[in-house]
């Protein structure tokens, strides 16, 4: 699988979460790194891109050697970036699942991303996606609509599907409520819903990014949407719970102790 993602330091986020999901899943993980980021669980202190013809490079450079069965985007975060790995997609003529994690607001409340990075997300690469993954700040970026309930969710996720992904998973973390429910629609009209109750901890850094490379290892594998769904979301839940409990911020998840309960846990 290759991932096109940013840099976390902490190891919590971003490409170093992105490997551990996909190792600790039995998948095999190439990167091609579109920004570094100078952050840690309480904050994001700079962030410094790599240019756009840089992260093409990286791209073609896995694609013609190593190849992949499926690529999962992460935080990318100007037009020049976007507008590369746009480029790279069609002219490889990529036929596998693309999964977009739209990374644009970090854990402490940032903007990752320029307003015009933005347009280009929802006009050019959306439409290439096979799976969209936004949490719920996300969501209301990218459609301009206040999300307050699950209603709101399944509005937000219609609105994104018109912009051309085959699918969207709204991740229901950030509503006011004791459960957690996240909706999964496709284009074809399909509806999925995990509800579970939330985990009352801090250790939730990175779990956006291990959500969606989670589903892309399982449909790189070669399950369905809904079965790679809803795997995912175990694997998640179990990496909550057996997080290291590291930083003073949002704690990072325990990726490789979750990946060793995958045979009690049912997604392996």
């Amino acid at each position: 699988m290759l991932i096109v993602a940013g840099s976390d330091p902490s190891g919590g986020a971003g490409i170093q979460a992105d490997i551990k999901t996909v190792t600790a899943l039995g998948g095999y993980a190439a990167a091609a790194i579109t920004a570094l980021t100078v952050q840690n669980t309480v904050t994001v202190k700079d962030v410094m891109p790599v240019a756009g013809s840089f992260v093409a490079a990286q791209m073609r450079a896995v694609l013609e050697d190593v190849g992949a069965d499926c690529i999962k985007t992460g935080m990318l975060n100007n037009v020049d970036v976007i507008a590369s790995i746009v480029e790279t997609l069609t002219k490889v003529n990529f036929a596998g699942p693309v999964i977009i994690d739209p990374v644009m607001v970090a854990s402490s409340g940032r903007i990752l991303m320029a307003d015009d990075a933005l347009e280009l997300l929802k006009s050019d690469l959306i439409p290439k996606a096979t799976l969209l993954t936004p949490n719920l700040p996300e969501a209301e970026l990218l459609t301009g609509l206040k999300i307050e309930t699950v209603a709101d969710m399944e509005a937000a996720a219609k609105t994104i599907l018109k912009l051309g992904a085959k699918a969207v998973l709204v991740k229901g973390g950030h509503l006011d409520s004791e459960l957690l429910t996240d909706l999964l629609l496709t284009a074809e009209g399909e509806r999925f819903v995990i509800e579970t109750k939330k985990i009352d901890t801090r250790n939730t850094h990175g779990t956006g990014c291990t959500t969606a490379s989670a589903i892309a290892t399982f449909m790189a594998k070669g399950q369905a949407l809904e079965q790679a769904f809803r795997a995912a979301h175990a694997f998640v839940q179990v990496a909550i719970k057996l997080a290291p409990g590291f930083g003073a911020g949002h704690g990072p998840l325990g990726h490789a102790e979750a990946g060793q309960r995958g045979g009690d846990a049912g997604w392996n």
